[in-house]
């Protein structure tokens, strides 16, 4: 039923292209508890910038995986306090971080790709769980041109993992476009960008990448996996 609901979703909202025109559709739906998770990346500043600036009624959270940038906290801050919002921030449990460095030490995730899921796991997909939480519909930065796995993406979508209807308003658009929007209406940027770091997470799992390397490269660099943390599990 919830791939049928995204099917028709897609099909009434295929012609729009305008982030007005396309969280105006969102708004005329019966979703009741929308939800907004960014990871302070410059796709999700811009449909923060979006949301804050036109004062739409949807709720924006975060997660601290307890291993972010110094960088990625200070552009929560920035983006706080320019728009006079809050952003929710979910952790990790306590417990389970403490069992997984007691047990396996700090850079178990170097070892391999179980173990870095775990990590991810804990650190991510719990928190995510917990954030979802009784909402109804889940916006996201994610685009097509991002990977291999999401180059299918549509502006809906149903996550079978989380039982969710997703909303990825910005599927159609270019890295190219999101520099533009990001440098026109002047919003928050995480300070790496600048530096080669395209797609940015946890600190000991991100790096900056080269002229010509795919923009998810340096996410889990030491990996030949598809890259992908499993927040979002893209199904052609």
């Amino acid at each position: 039923m919830s791939h049928a609901i995204a099917s028709d979703l897609n099909r009434a909202s295929e012609k729009l292209t305008a982030l007005t025109e396309l969280f105006g559709f969102l708004l005329r739906q019966d979703f009741k508890n929308p939800v907004f998770s960014t990871s302070l990346g410059q796709e999700d500043q811009v449909i923060t910038h979006h949301i804050a600036s036109n004062t739409l009624p949807i709720k924006i959270f975060t997660l601290d995986t307890g291993r972010i940038f110094q960088e990625t906290y200070d552009v929560l801050d920035i983006t706080q306090k320019k728009y006079n919002i809050t952003i929710d921030v979910f952790a990790p449990s306590q417990n389970a971080l403490e069992d997984l460095v007691t047990k396996k030490g700090p850079n178990s995730f170097y070892e391999s790709v179980e173990n870095r899921k775990e990590c991810c796991g804990i650190r991510k997909i719990v928190p995510l769980k917990r954030a979802l939480k009784g909402k109804d519909l889940w916006i996201t930065g994610l685009r097509q041109a991002q990977s291999e796995n999401r180059a299918t993406l549509d502006y809906f979508s149903y996550d079978e993992h989380f039982d969710i209807i997703k909303f990825n308003p910005l599927a159609k658009w270019e890295l190219s476009d999101v520099n533009a929007y990001l440098k026109e209406n002047k919003v928050p940027q995480n300070s790496l960008h600048a530096k080669g770091f395209v797609s940015i997470g946890c600190a000991p799992c991100t790096r900056a990448i080269e002229n010509g390397e795919d923009i998810r490269a340096g996410r889990w660099w030491w990996e030949s996996s598809k890259k992908e943390c499993g927040l979002h599990t893209i199904k052609s």
